[in-house]
């Protein structure tokens, strides 16, 4: 891929990755909002504006540079996690698994709405290419990132998920990985481990169910 393609591919894909980081994180603190904390509202993090969400380092630096290195191959970032004191949730071992629940749900909802959005672009003749392949992009980072997050180690979403649907004593002892977690997670990325065991399998299910949830759409303009 030249540098052109590249820089073409890095703009449409900007705006899809923009709102799935921002959505990702706001939903976290709206949800923690809603079950009594209000850690992150009184920080500022509880916005739709992306600026508090963004990391200068894993949000722009670190994809940007695997992004060119690989050409496209590899990329990998992440956003300033939202901060929630799961002690402050009206009931904490319940309430942090919606919590956790709400930053994948949000970007299923955000892929679902770019797949509404590229048929209907192609419904009405709009078959700018720029825009389609935007339409792709945002459907593909948001299911990405649900799937990724998902995954059941703490700190990851789905490790949260975990932790708040296990019994007290199991859930104890599995929280005590979370230290490590992003490290390990990090050396199964590289391995590739997540990717062929977790990534693939689960993308093709979600991108089947959106195909399946969207098809009388699809249908009914054609």
């Amino acid at each position: 891929m030249n540098f052109p393609d590249l820089v073409q591919t890095v703009l449409i894909y900007a705006l899809p990755v923009l709102f799935a980081i921002t959505l990702h994180e706001a939903a976290h603190g709206y949800a923690a909002r809603f079950f009594g904390d209000n850690t992150a509202w009184m920080m500022g993090r509880v916005t739709l504006n992306p600026w508090p969400h963004v990391d200068l380092v894993g949000t722009l630096a670190m994809p940007l540079l695997l992004y060119f290195a690989t050409s496209g191959a590899f990329l990998f970032g992440y956003a300033k996690p939202v901060p929630v004191r799961f002690g402050n949730l009206r009931h904490p071992k319940k309430d942090m698994v919606w919590v956790a629940l709400a930053g994948p749900g949000i970007n299923l909802l955000q892929a679902l709405l770019w797949g509404v959005l590229w048929y209907v672009l192609i419904g009405t003749g709009l078959n700018e290419r720029f825009f389609l392949e935007m339409c792709k992009a945002g459907m593909l980072v948001n299911v990405v990132m649900c799937v990724f997050n998902m995954f059941p180690l703490p700190p990851l979403d789905g490790g949260r998920i975990v932790v708040g649907l296990l019994p007290w004593r199991q859930a104890l002892m599995f929280s005590r990985i979370e230290p490590y977690g992003f490290y390990i997670v990090m050396a199964l990325v590289l391995l590739g481990a997540i990717h062929s065991i977790w990534m693939q399998p689960l993308m093709g299910l979600t991108f089947s169910l959106l195909e399946w949830v969207l098809s009388p759409l699809g249908f009914l303009l054609k």
